[in-house]
């Protein structure tokens, strides 16, 4: 090593030359000088053989038992103001308590969690001993002598940690997670009620019928947003796409239920030039001069199948990219959708585009068949 070099190496004097020294590779870092956690540092667990100062590990437990009881106390809280709070003034799931209810239900199932890590980590620092543990691969079914050895060091470790010989820390944690546990079966609730037979029939099957009984041949289709009767002459135009909806809708369904029933009676209408329309068998009379309707949601999940390519004719779904040909029955031709869409029959009167009965299959994702 050249003088230059022996100079420089672990040295902390100013060069010659007035520059800052740098450190040379192979010297102590300086950072050992700077450590986070003394050596001594109280909040470390006792070593192997060391005794735990029992005033101050009482201490200790009282704290981790406290952070336990918040923790069942949040958890309670969530409980309650699921099941009861947030059913009030139109529930939980109404737009003008959404924010409302997360921030409660997620603050408190936040601080029910933070609060059992916090006494779970304290517990650790504060009142379990640390012992060195060394593990050998052995073959993985186990002689006598490896499981005794096992249930040896299983009943050593929960005397270490303290569990069994303190009582209120045994209890309290049992406490703060017993909540917990029933949390995510009280939220079993936001996955009922189950749809059953409900997504057979839509508001389309009521309007049809109310409009035959009045002689007519089915129910008009209006506009969605202006409710305006749409007439053939309207849309004659290949390429198009318009969301549509049975007429009366808001008129003749409760003021509480006008949401759900458009969520399942929005519908697509597309006009497929007529030399490219290929009509399913049985299904000859279903359009008008090429005018089709399918059902807007997505046999996949029940998202909006809102998208329409005029190029090839295809429908797509943004959500998860399934795509159904408009000009044969909305058949399935990419993405994970199980079934085309729904189609629904039309008819012309009086110049207007009109439903002549609901849709023949179940409209939405394809598992809610089996309800």
């Amino acid at each position: 090593m050249s003088d230059d070099n022996k100079d420089t190496a672990g040295s902390k004097e100013p060069r010659e030359d007035g520059g800052a020294r740098g450190r040379v590779i192979g010297t102590p870092s300086p950072a050992r000088d700077r450590a986070l956690l003394a050596e001594d540092d109280i909040s470390a667990p006792a070593g192997a053989g060391e005794q735990l100062d029992e005033a101050s590990a009482k201490r200790a437990e009282r704290i981790v038992a406290a952070f336990f009881l918040l923790a069942f106390a949040g958890s309670v809280a969530f409980i309650a103001y699921y099941i009861g709070w947030s059913g009030r003034d139109g529930g939980m799931h109404g737009v003008t308590r959404a924010r409302e209810s997360n921030f409660w239900l997620g603050g408190m199932m936040a601080l029910s969690f933070l609060a059992l890590a916090i006494g779970v980590t304290i517990w650790v620092r504060r009142l379990m001993t640390s012992k060195p543990i060394v593990q050998e691969r052995h073959e993985f079914a186990a002689d006598q002598q490896t499981r005794e050895a096992f249930t040896k060091d299983f009943l050593e470790g929960a005397e270490d940690s303290g569990i069994t010989k303190r009582p209120l820390l045994r209890r309290t944690l049992l406490l703060a997670a017993a909540p917990l546990g029933l949390a995510p079966l009280v939220l079993l609730r936001d996955l009922g009620p189950l749809p059953e037979k409900r997504l057979r029939h839509t508001f389309w099957a009521e309007a049809v019928k109310k409009a035959q009984a009045e002689g007519k041949k089915g129910v008009r289709l209006v506009v969605d947003g202006t409710n305006r009767p749409l007439k053939v002459s309207d849309f004659s135009s290949p390429g198009g796409m318009i969301t549509v909806l049975p007429e009366g809708i808001e008129e003749h369904v409760r003021e509480d239920q006008v949401l759900t029933q458009t969520a399942k009676a929005v519908t697509i209408l597309i006009n497929i030039p007529r030399d490219q329309f290929k009509p399913a068998k049985g299904r000859e009379n279903w359009h008008v001069n090429g005018i089709v309707a399918y059902s807007k949601i997505c046999t996949h999940v029940g998202c909006p199948a809102a998208l329409y390519e005029q190029t090839t004719h295809h429908i797509l779904c943004p959500c998860h990219q399934s795509t159904f040909d408009a000009t044969d029955a909305a058949k399935v031709v990419f993405g994970p959708a199980a079934r085309p869409l729904p189609q629904l029959p039309l008819a012309e009167e009086d110049g207007y585009l009109v439903a002549t009965s609901d849709y023949h299959e179940p409209i939405g994702p394809s598992f809610w068949e089996r309800g």
